[in-house]
Formats: C-alpha cells, sequence, structure tokens
C-alpha cells in the first residue's frame, strides 16, 4: 500500500469539524522536538523568534537566510511543518515561488505567507506563483487588516476572496479575536480559517464551535519561555526555588541525540 503524502496528511488536519488543528510555533530543533513529542502531529515557526534569535527585525524579509536554515535542521523530522515566511522574503512572484521550492525541497508541507497590508494582486501573484511551481505546498494566505490595519471587514474579505482564487488553500486573519465576525468570515470565505490564538480571545474549543479550522500560538510559546526564563533568574536571585516546568539536562540531550542519530543514518544510508 502507499503511504499518504505528507502534504495530504497536513490538509486533512484543516478539515476535522469540531477540531481544528493547534498548531504550536518553534524556533529551534530542541522547540519543535518537545512539542512534537507532546503529540502535535504539525509544527510551526514563528518569524518574530527567528529574527530576535539573531538580533533582527521581524517582518522586514531580513531573515530569509535564516529561516531557510532552520528548515533545513526540522524539515526531516518525522512531523509535519509548516514555515512562517513573512511575505516570501521578496516582492518577486517569481523568487518567492523559488523560495518555497527550496522549502518543499527539505520536506515542507505548508508556507504561511501575509500581505503586510500590501496591494493585494501581488500578493496574489505571489500565491500563484507557489503554487504553479509547488503544487502540493499548502499555502496559508495571510492578511493583516486586524495586526497591522483596522480590521475593515469589506478589505478583509476582498482579500481573502482574491487570495483564494489564486489557489491559496487556507486563510490567516491574525487579530481577528471577535467571536461574531469570526463567524461572518467562516461563513464567507471557501477556505479554512486560521486564527492567532490570543489568551483574551475565545478559547480553542470556543474558535471549534466557531468553525476555525487551524489554531496558531505564533510567538506566544517563544514570548512565554523567554518570560519563564526572567521569572526564574527573579526567583532565584531573591531566595527562592524557580517554579514551572525544567525539562533535565539528560532529556535536553537526549533531543540532541536524536537528530545525530538521524543525521549519521541519512549520511551512511
Amino acid at each position: 500500500m502507499t503511504a499518504e503524502p505528507a502534504v495530504t496528511a497536513f490538509a486533512a488536519l484543516h478539515h476535522r469539524p469540531g477540531e481544528p488543528l493547534l498548531l504550536p510555533n518553534a524556533w529551534d530543533h530542541a522547540s519543535a522536538a518537545a512539542l512534537a513529542a507532546r503529540g502535535f502531529p504539525a509544527i510551526g515557526t514563528t518569524s518574530l523568534a527567528v529574527a530576535a534569535a539573531v538580533g533582527l527585525p521581524d517582518g522586514e524579509a531580513a531573515t530569509r537566510d535564516h529561516t531557510l536554515r532552520l528548515t533545513l535542521t526540522l524539515g526531516s523530522e518525522p512531523y509535519l511543518l509548516s514555515v512562517d515566511a513573512e511575505d516570501g522574503f521578496s516582492a518577486d512572484p517569481g523568487e518567492v515561488a523559488e523560495l518555497a521550492s527550496q522549502l518543499w525541497a527539505v520536506g515542507v508541507v505548508g508556507i504561511n505567507l501575509e500581505d503586510g497590508l500590501g496591494p493585494t494582486a501581488l500578493h496574489a501573484a505571489k500565491i500563484a506563483a507557489v503554487k504553479a511551481a509547488v503544487p502540493g505546498l499548502f499555502v496559508n494566505a495571510r492578511t493583516d487588516t486586524h495586526w497591522l490595519g483596522d480590521g475593515d471587514e469589506t478589505d478583509t474579505l476582498r482579500r481573502l476572496d482574491a487570495y483564494r482564487q489564486a489557489g491559496a488553500d487556507g486563510v490567516f486573519v491574525p487579530g481577528l479575536t471577535d467571536p461574531g465576525r469570526i463567524a461572518d468570515v467562516v461563513r464567507r470565505v471557501d477556505a479554512p480559517l486560521n486564527v492567532l490564538y490570543s489568551p483574551s480571545g475565545p478559547t480553542v474549543p470556543q474558535l471549534a464551535d466557531l468553525g476555525v479550522r487551524r489554531v496558531s500560538l505564533g510567538s506566544l510559546l517563544y514570548r512565554r519561555a523567554l518570560g519563564a526564563a526572567l521569572d526564574a533568574v527573579a526567583d532565584i536571585a531573591a531566595g527562592r526555588v524557580p517554579g514551572g516546568t525544567t525539562p533535565s539536562y539528560d532529556d535536553v540531550r537526549a533531543l540532541e541525540r536524536s537528530v545525530s542519530a538521524r543525521t549519521s543514518a541519512n549520511s551512511t544510508g
């Protein structure tokens, strides 16, 4: 029996009524491997963490090479990987398609492309170019009408419709948290809706009831990890024992050994 293609499995995770894909976002091998070990079948990357780790700005097309290096580390892992590629790191649809082809070649099954409130036609052209070059890659088309703009519903729907017509497999509206407006987008857009989880917004079960098909955590886990580190050092300085979960040294070494073993097997196979 032929195994189901990975991209088909990833697309299927967006089409489970009442059970949206909860996509945690990792920033390095250890964070991705630890999340996968907790049973998450798919892992995303987060552009903020990739940028912050190397001291570069997020959302300004400055981390293309760093994103590719991270993808080379994660793409061969036994989980489904979706990459946050900002706006494709280029205004040229052909260059964005070339990036998508490189990602696909190393095992990536999904890509997130954001419009940054730029021209709708340009973003649609990028999506169309990616789908023409790599038809099997799941393209999650993000509009920033709620993230960077004023949340105009007409503009949101116009952009999402254009991206869907260009071939997008799913649509993403970060910053959309109002239950009524979420339900309206679900009804009016013929594509799985992805929203960004907000601690002050609807819970995952509530989002499921609204018809959301994918819930991303974005940079939340990375920011929480930084916060936990700051809390821990403050506790230590004050003479308190830090709380929270602390993986052991051996736990982390085990993550290192798992990737080393696969690398060795691949080089001798």
